[in-house]
């Protein structure tokens, strides 16, 4: 579980003309899609992220309900990826499901694993049960240290020494930043992941540094910890109390959000701990998440397949 980078809403007036920073929004069946690229150090220090290509998916409200949004938004996802590879039928690419299948809010990396329509051993020991132009895709979910005692890491590049792909997509759960993006934004990253970093608990990352070849990340947020639950609510009622009382003294003592959840994190970090929350119905909406994320995966891996074709492989 990793960190939920989402951009934020209405950046284009922050970035218009910042020479350090490409920013787009668009927005697609309402989906709006954010595209930062980081071109430059100052754009690292800016952002807070490394230099490289980052797309947020905001999806609309109860997404995971509704099936015909669900195909949907695989299609636009499928779309947003391809702009972070480009497969044919000579190129390979490794898919890794991070995280805990034991654990509901952790188990996404591993559910889209098992929805994937994979290739590579067709390819190489039965070419004639399929067509010439499908790509080489393999797949894995490594586990966790926890149950494995093998680093993520160790595992993955093991696998990418004796595979040798053109690319790995790392597929993870993400800890949200904001009790808003739950279930709600897909983020991809051409600058790898972190597993573990979203519940502090740091491992090598995954990246083109640790393991040769470009590396793209993919998460949703599933999880939140209390204390941003508190901090949300807390400059929320803030807010309000300065918009309905418009006391300049009271503004300026209250309005900076950072340090808000400074005092809220120091105050109640002993209380609480290391809480970590999840929505009730976390089960239907990995399980729906999973299927999109599958689904956008294998449209992009698999450029020559429309999405009728694909589910007729994998259903």
């Amino acid at each position: 579980m990793v960190k939920d980078r989402a951009a934020e809403n209405d950046l284009n007036k922050i970035f218009e003309g910042n020479p350090n920073i490409d920013f787009k929004q668009i927005e697609d069946s309402n989906v709006k899609i954010s595209n930062i690229r980081i071109k430059n150090k100052y754009g690292e220090e800016l952002l807070g992220k490394k230099i490289g290509y980052y797309s947020t998916l905001e999806l609309p409200k109860l997404t995971y309900y509704d099936v015909e949004m669900m195909d949907k938004i695989s299609l636009i996802f499928g779309r947003v990826l391809k702009e972070f590879i480009s497969m044919d039928s000579n190129k390979t690419a490794l898919v890794v499901g991070l995280g805990n299948w034991n654990v509901t809010s952790d188990s996404l990396g591993p559910k889209v694993i098992s929805k994937l329509f994979v290739t590579r051993h067709l390819k190489e020991f039965m070419p004639q049960s399929i067509e010439d132009d499908i790509s080489s895709v393999c797949a894995v979910s490594p586990g966790v240290l926890g149950t494995t005692g093998i680093e993520t890491s160790e595992i993955v590049k093991s696998l990418v020494d004796k595979i040798k792909p053109d690319y790995v997509i790392c597929v993870d759960s993400l800890a949200a930043r904001k009790v808003s993006r739950l279930n709600t934004t897909i983020q991809v990253g051409s600058t790898g992941i972190n597993p573990g970093a979203g519940v502090n608990n740091h491992r090598i990352p995954l990246n083109e540094e640790t393991l040769g070849v470009p590396v793209i990340g993919i998460g949703i947020p599933t999880v939140v910890d209390s204390l941003t639950i508190v901090s949300d609510s807390v400059n929320s009622i803030l807010d309000n109390i300065i918009g309905d009382i418009g006391n300049k003294y009271i503004e300026k003592k209250l309005i900076d959000i950072n340090q808000r959840m400074k005092i809220i994190r120091k105050t109640l970090s002993l209380s609480m701990g290391e809480m970590i929350v999840t929505p009730k119905d976390v089960d239907a909406v990995i399980e729906s998440m999973s299927k999109m994320i599958a689904m956008g995966i294998n449209i992009a891996l698999h450029p020559n397949l429309d999405i009728d074709k694909l589910n007729k492989f994998i259903n």
